[in-house]
């Protein structure tokens, strides 16, 4: 109960100074968006840190399932929600069930696959995503096709991104300290092993597919409802490479290096994009390739190495416990 009324007055007082900066003029409408889309990353690379930090499912295709979710939630609010708060909530509901439909079916062969075989699937899964999203026009019109999809309202305000946030924060902390949790990671370090031991792999692995492509459905239905404007290039392989950066660079099995990780890449990738304007577009894969190859030599482990806040994950403080091998992940010290 002390831990749940910190954390509560924690995220309580993180909002209200977040609120007053803005309402001082401190956080521009401009930063403001920025700073939704940083939470909003942030959701969908927790759910992919399920999949790959925990798991240890090596997936491309994390950008379709936030795409899927998008569009979803925005088809449902162009036709029929029209700004309705009640339509909102639904339409979020739809595109995080749909994702999480479609990650089951399309896990349930995949998932067979292993390491590069099964990152190759959920890449080729990704690039017929895009091109069934572009041509989605002669299906449905209102979902504009390779011109995009536009009209929907505009209802995900900063509160409710950082609330959701936060829930997703708080669900995924819960999900990885459950036995679940302790199934997934030992998945990830030795499947044979976990599936001698009599975990049921195939199970618990669709689990963590399924639920990790629901939070990037439901990070892609706050991105419909609050950018104005959708388009498949948002949500092509790049958009993966987005995310995955995300886990690798927090340090894989850390749900705090996610964290930081996600909010600190929106910034940065802005702040290039300021710098280097409309050449930030053809710079971006180099500079994606240079982050990456820097932490692999200087921080193999990532920037956290297996290192969580203690508020989030307090029984972790006790025995000196680690997410993973030593020497892979360094252990928890606080």
């Amino acid at each position: 109960m002390r831990r749940l009324i910190l954390l509560g007055g924690l995220f309580g007082a993180l909002y209200m100074a977040l609120k007053l900066l803005g309402l001082a003029g401190l956080i521009n409408d401009y930063w403001q968006r920025v700073l939704d889309q940083a939470l909003i990353t942030t959701i969908g690379a927790l759910g992919l840190s399920i999949i790959y930090g925990f798991a240890g499912q090596f997936s491309l295709g994390h950008a379709a399932f936030y795409g899927i979710g998008a569009y979803t939630a925005g088809i449902i609010g162009k036709v029929w929600g029209h700004g309705s708060l009640a339509y909102f909530l639904l339409a979020l509901l739809a595109g995080v069930l749909t994702t999480g439909l479609i990650a089951f079916l399309l896990g349930i062969p995949i998932l067979r696959l292993r390491s590069d075989y099964l990152g190759i699937a959920t890449l080729g899964f990704g690039v017929i995503v895009r091109v069934a999203l572009e041509n989605s026009n002669r299906l449905y019109p209102p979902l504009g096709g390779a011109t995009g999809m536009t009209g929907i309202p505009q209802v995900a305000n900063f509160d409710w991104i950082f609330w959701f946030a936060v829930g997703t924060l708080v669900l995924v902390c819960n999900l990885v300290t459950s036995s679940y949790g302790r199934a997934w990671l030992s998945i990830r370090e030795d499947e044979m092993a976990a599936d001698a031991l009599g975990i049921d792999t195939t199970r618990y692995k669709i689990l963590a597919f399924v639920l990790g492509c629901c939070l990037a459905g439901l990070a892609g239905g706050l991105y419909a409802y609050r950018y104005p404007y959708l388009h498949p290039s948002s949500f092509d392989f790049l958009k993966s490479f987005d995310f995955l950066l995300i886990v690798v660079l927090g340090g894989l099995g850390s749900i705090s290096g996610t964290v930081v990780t996600a909010i600190c890449w929106v910034f940065l990738l802005e702040g290039l994009r300021i710098i280097l304007g409309q050449a930030f577009v053809d710079w971006r894969g180099i500079i994606y390739a240079v982050i990456l190859i820097v932490t692999i030599l200087l921080r193999p482990q990532g920037l956290f190495s297996g290192k969580e806040w203690r508020l989030l994950f307090p029984s972790l403080d006790q025995g000196n416990r680690t997410w993973g091998k030593e020497g892979k992940h360094a252990p928890f010290r606080g």
